[in-house]
């Protein structure tokens, strides 16, 4: 990611966002910029950054409309009334759809914890972007039934970034029980036992602690993480002379050293600019925001393609396209190192930095990630990003901060990351959820559960359900959806189940 560009960004905003109203409601409201009329106040203020910095990468765009505090999806929206998962929302996820995915999710995580020697101790529980809280409630609900397991758990911890949503959460969780503010975000206690729910913006600010088994879940997350785009470009004519200069956050820079002359194709970034039919013509039934190729090189482009063999390779083909997401590769590898332990030496916090938790050997890996959402087998995801709004697919630059936007997940990325971050994992899959979910014994469990149930909607709705998680076609899930594992490496002698590998006491 731009770190540059991304705080660039976000001190434009700031400083329009106080001459806008907080009302997001979906009208176009008025505005001074050259008459033009915006879907939503925080459209106006990306335009007007836009306008001031030209282009953003599709990550900086991306942050804004899902986390702004000034009008962004996930931030914003539960605040005004309207809400983000479920019927009444704009998506629905496979918790939403039925409780027995969460049990077996839960189910997954104690054959997991058994194949592992069963840890009498020091068991964490993590949840990245938990939504309402709804997995993380079905899993604890059918923990209750293994005893031995719930007295090893000595935290909950999880990860989000919306105060609103974390309040959603602790209800569903924590019923009464009080919340806290804590050094590093929010506490309070589970209503199924006494174990500390424990709530921070960034993952990086938990420890990591040498004799802790952490069980790591990730469900519909890397999704909405920020990826940028590049598309690969021929190398320019001999007689042409190469661009002297580099485009930053600020705009345009002289080279103090020129480039030489290009003899290969280079990596040039795709953007996020207004749209002039938009803008300037002020017709409403054009987007407001466009996707355009930068016309210089950009320091995401000179730097975040070459992290990996897999995108090298396209850049000799000129018209390739690729989206990468370096933020969820910290995230794996932050995964990677809880499991298995650092391949670096040691990290010590300096002094006076962010507070993010030193890295620390591991000498007996322990614990596991599920990782759970749609992507790709083992392509690199192009021209994926994607708006959805009421359940319907829409223009990903529409209505900023009324629309959900995503991209496709790179699982071979998020693998990659895994296994460079610490050599003490191991990964699995991804596997298409159809198939894990039937491996996992969903349709028994249906069975079981179908027999208590009497009423005949409930039966059909239940029914209609299951079946929706492990289909293939239609609008079934069990296709589209992948779900990875992240284990202790064991040289591959034991594969987790759900992935190939049998139940083992």
């Amino acid at each position: 990611m731009n770190y540059a560009a991304q705080r660039t960004l976000s001190r434009l905003l700031r400083r329009t966002t106080r001459r806008t109203t907080t009302n997001i409601q979906s009208r176009r409201c008025t505005s001074t910029f050259e008459t033009s009329e915006w879907s939503t106040p925080l459209a106006r203020t990306l335009a007007n950054a836009i306008k001031t910095t030209g282009p953003v990468p599709i990550a900086a765009f991306m942050r804004q409309v899902l986390t702004s505090p000034e009008g962004g999806y996930y931030t914003t929206k539960p605040e005004s009334g309207g809400e983000v998962f479920g019927k009444k929302g704009d998506f629905v996820t496979s918790p939403e759809i039925s409780q027995v995915f969460g049990e077996l999710i839960g189910i997954w995580t104690i054959t997991e914890w058994m194949a592992q020697g069963g840890k009498k101790s020091g068991v964490q529980l993590m949840e990245v972007g938990p939504g309402k809280g709804t997995l993380m409630d079905d899993m604890l609900r059918t923990f209750r039934h293994f005893k031995p397991f719930t007295s090893s758990l000595e935290a909950i911890y999880l990860v989000e970034a919306s105060p609103t949503l974390r309040e959603v959460q602790k209800k569903l969780l924590c019923g009464d029980a009080a919340m806290e503010e804590t050094e590093i975000g929010h506490r309070s206690t589970s209503k199924y036992f006494d174990v500390p729910v424990i709530w921070v913006e960034d993952i990086r600010l938990l420890p990591h602690e040498e004799d802790k088994t952490p069980f790591i879940f990730a469900h519909e997350f890397f999704d909405a993480l920020p990826i940028h785009a590049f598309e690969s470009i021929p190398p320019a004519p001999e007689n042409q002379p190469q661009e002297q200069e580099i485009m930053t956050p600020t705009g345009p820079t002289k080279l103090h050293k020129p480039l030489k002359s290009a003899n290969q194709p280079q990596w040039r970034e795709i953007m996020v600019t207004l749209n002039p039919r938009a803008v300037e013509e002020n017709l409403k039934d054009e987007p407001e925001f466009a996707l355009t190729l930068a016309k210089a090189s950009t320091p995401s482009s000179l730097v975040i393609p070459e992290i990996s063999e897999r995108y090298r390779t396209l850049k000799s083909q000129p018209g390739s396209t690729i989206e990468i997401s370096p933020e969820s590769r910290i995230y794996s590898s932050d995964f990677a190192r809880r499991i298995g332990g650092s391949s670096q030496p040691p990290r010590t916090v300096t002094k006076g930095k962010a507070p993010a938790a030193p890295v620390v050997a591991k000498r007996n890996p322990s614990g596991a990630a599920l990782i759970m959402d749609y992507g790709t087998m083992s392509t690199i995801p192009v021209n994926s990003l994607r708006g959805i709004q009421n359940h319907r697919i829409v223009p990903a630059l529409s209505s900023p901060g009324l629309v959900d936007v995503s991209a496709d997940v790179d699982f071979m990325s998020l693998a990659e990351a895994a296994i460079e971050a610490s050599e003490g994992v191991e990964v699995h899959g991804p596997v298409e959820q159809g198939h894990f979910l039937q491996a996992m014994g969903i349709a028994e469990r249906m069975r079981q559960l179908l027999t208590t149930v009497q009423d005949e909607e409930k039966r059909k709705v239940l029914e209609t359900g299951w079946q929706r998680l492990v289909e293939r076609g239609g609008g079934g899930m069990g296709k589209l959806y992948k779900v990875m594992a992240i284990v202790p490496e064991n040289g591959g002698r034991r594969r987790p189940v759900g992935f190939g590998g049998e139940v083992q006491m």
